[in-house]
């Protein structure tokens, strides 16, 4: 006997397992947004948490539409398991980025089987997650700006000065103590360069903020014959706006916290010491890895092959690793990386052999 209600046709193969990959994702993602919530508190995690329960929803439409054919939870893609696995063993930033680019992938923008409003949330993760990540690349830029940027320039650097004294023809120890001479004084040079630098930029900082005594000096001015409102005005406010804040300011016979701008900067630079150890540190451990057959006595064709590769893996996986921080594809910054340092490399090696042959 029939219940008397429509009987919804049964989908086609094809079309349940794309379902049953769909609802394996998003009851991944959801775990992954709930183990970083776990690493955080405060309003980042009830962010995170958000975020978990509307993947919960994709779930459920998933669940919806496969009915029986669900059967019992799958594994997620590989993708979305490295993404649990991440959120569980690695930093914030770094797993807020995969994420992010995950995100922003069209993943229903042209699904028929998906509503738009599913379409319309994942785009609006993508901003969410976008928010998050920079919120964590502005705690940590000044440091992380230094060890990632002291890394690829050690490698760089010292790859192409230990080709090119290959290049002009030096024994391994001449090799050897020219990497090692070129690792020490570009580390030295980078985190004293890095501590300048910062130091400078948080001077610069405040020179620009406003003086207390300034502000506490409003009280006493005459009310119809004063400036307050070209302190607003030089700092970025339009005229009409100036006028009626520095009224409002007198008006209370207070002083003028609003004449002091936010803090935009120091956040954002991170401390001296730290870059320039951080700097230090990344640039001599990038520095090292061309030099590293040398140290183990390795000679002639076989070292310069292996500190070839040896360096070329290291600056793959440093290139990947801004991608990913920055946003963008992994595999471009990667290729890009690479790129430049064969290039150096390749430069120095011919300078080499011009000037041996040269002094030869």
């Amino acid at each position: 006997m029939s219940d008397g209600g429509p009987r919804r046709p049964e989908p086609p193969p094809a079309k349940v397992r794309k379902w049953r990959r769909l609802l394996a994702d998003e009851r991944e993602a959801a775990r992954a947004y709930r183990v970083l919530a776990d690493r955080r508190s405060g309003a980042e995690r009830e962010i995170l948490l958000g975020l978990a329960d509307a993947e919960e929803r994709h779930v459920a439409h998933w669940e919806g539409l496969l009915g029986a054919e669900a059967g019992r939870p799958r594994r997620g893609s590989p993708r979305t398991r490295l993404m649990t696995f991440l959120a569980r063993h690695f930093g914030w930033v770094f797993v807020l980025a995969l994420m992010q680019q995950a995100e922003n992938r069209p993943l229903y923008d042209s699904d028929d089987d998906a509503p738009a409003a599913m379409a319309a949330d994942e785009r609006i993760h993508g901003e969410v997650v976008r928010g998050l990540a920079a919120r964590g690349r502005a705690r940590m830029s000044g440091t992380l700006r230094a060890a990632v940027f002291g890394a690829n320039d050690g490698l760089v650097s010292n790859i192409a000065l230990v080709i090119g004294v290959i290049g002009g023809g030096a024994n391994p120890q001449a090799v050897l103590l020219t990497g090692l001479s070129g690792l020490l004084a570009g580390a030295l040079s980078m985190g004293a360069g890095e501590y300048i630098s910062v130091t400078s930029q948080r001077e610069l900082l405040a020179a620009s903020a406003p003086d207390d005594l300034a502000a506490s000096s409003v009280p006493e001015l005459d009310v119809d014959a004063n400036e307050l409102a070209l302190v607003y005005r030089a700092r970025g406010m339009a005229a009409e706006d100036a006028d009626r804040r520095a009224g409002e300011v007198l008006r209370s016979r207070a002083p003028a916290p609003a004449a002091r701008e936010p803090d935009r900067g120091t956040d954002v630079v991170g401390t001296a010491m730290g870059a320039a150890t951080s700097s230090f540190l990344f640039f001599a451990a990038g520095a090292v890895i061309p030099v590293l057959p040398y140290l183990f006595g390795m000679q002639g064709a076989a070292a310069v092959v292996v500190a070839g590769v040896l360096t070329g893996a290291a600056l793959l996986v440093t290139g990947a690793v801004v991608g990913v921080l920055s946003g963008a594809p992994p595999l471009r910054r990667a290729l890009r990386q690479f790129a430049i340092g064969a290039a150096a490399a390749a430069a120095t090696y011919v300078l080499g052999l011009l000037f041996g042959s040269t002094i030869g």
